[in-house]
């Protein structure tokens, strides 16, 4: 089970969990946090703006989704990280669903994907051990992926006479390009963090250490560059860019445009041309 560290604010949340990790980013403050072995919870941010949650109380208990209040502070969400031990499906559990639930169950996993994937904050998947399945389709779902050499990930599921089920056959094509995705989701290939970076999967490889966690660390260090930014530009921008890819180059501009006028009238506009004009940090409080 994943549980939480306090930060404070402005400092980056910490969640423990297994020795193989999916991380997506990292945030100002945590509470309780995540528990994604056959349990998902609401993360909570106190205050926070823009969290999003899904819960499962139990086994065949129908799904929620949780929605945090949009209280603007100091506090805000501004980069979101959850971290597993998640190799995929469990395939036993999969083996005693009958025909009829099969489907359902995998249109709730695909809408606790696409949720992530809309999050309106930075994600970052960091893939320490194995990301087979559906695993590597929730790192599709974030914006940016890290990877030790030793990873393994792939989408597997032709082995199992089915075919990815969580938006990998959309998102992969999207990432690679279709011929390489078609190649990969055909042979049911797994690849370590080298040849993902040869494809263009995953963004950054590392050397594993010793504690098995190069990746994680990556994913920090990239979210510490993240978290000093304007909370409103980070948002659109990733909205701009998400949008922008799905449309011709016309269209994409005047999305930009759209996104780009929500800046202009924040105070964090204001804050950081002072700030500049100042020479000093600017203290943006996502207004």
């Amino acid at each position: 089970m994943a549980a939480a560290a306090a930060a404070a604010p402005g400092a980056l949340g910490t969640l423990q969990a297994g020795r193989a990790r999916l991380v997506a980013a990292c945030c100002a403050r945590l509470g309780p946090g995540w528990r994604l072995s056959g349990s998902w919870t609401v993360p909570r941010v106190d205050p926070a703006i823009w969290a999003r949650g899904w819960t499962h109380a139990a086994v065949g208990a129908a799904w929620r989704r949780g929605y945090s209040s949009e209280v603007k502070t100091e506090d805000e969400l501004r980069v979101r990280y959850l971290e597993e031990e998640n190799r995929g499906a469990d395939l036993k559990e999969r083996v005693k669903m009958n025909s009829s639930e099969v489907g359902p169950f995998v249109s709730k996993i695909r809408a606790v994907i696409n949720e992530i994937a809309n999050l309106p904050v930075p994600t970052i998947a960091a893939i320490d051990g194995l990301a087979l399945g559906g695993g590597l389709e929730l790192a599709l779902a974030c914006d940016i992926r890290v990877a030790a050499s030793s990873a393994k990930m792939g989408l597997v599921e032709t082995k199992l006479a089915i075919i990815p089920g969580g938006g990998g056959t959309q998102r992969l094509p999207r990432a690679i390009g279709m011929s390489l995705a078609k190649e990969l989701i055909f042979s049911a290939r797994v690849l370590d963090g080298q040849a993902a970076k040869a494809v263009g999967l995953i963004s950054h490889v590392l050397e594993q250490n010793q504690e098995g966690d190069a990746a994680y660390r990556k994913a920090l260090d990239l979210a510490r560059e993240f978290l000093p930014q304007g909370p409103v530009a980070m948002r659109v921008a990733k909205l701009a860019i998400n949008q922008g890819m799905e449309v011709d180059l016309i269209t994409g501009l005047a999305i930009e445009e759209a996104c780009y006028a929500q800046t202009i009238p924040t105070k964090d506009r204001l804050e950081g041309l002072l700030a500049f004009k100042e020479k000093r940090t600017p203290r943006y409080k996502g207004e």
